[in-house]
């Protein structure tokens, strides 16, 4: 499979939070944590579980950087 995203992020699922609609899971990347917002289906479909190595895929048409 070829993807257009480059910024792949490999990590283990801390966490997942789910109700009938929608699930958050969380991910170790060795850093600061990252947070992703999926369907409730596609946990279950992929069979996520917390341990679990994935890769976290990001492509955004913009990123916004804030300096306190």
């Amino acid at each position: 499979m070829q993807l257009s995203t480059r910024n792949l992020l490999k990590g283990r699922i801390k966490t997942i939070k789910s109700d009938t609609v929608s699930s958050e899971v969380v991910m170790d990347i060795g850093g600061p944590e990252i947070c992703a917002l999926i369907t409730t289906g596609s946990v279950n479909r992929m069979g996520l579980k917390e341990g679990d190595e994935v890769v976290a895929m990001v492509k955004a048409t913009s990123v916004m950087i804030m300096k306190e």
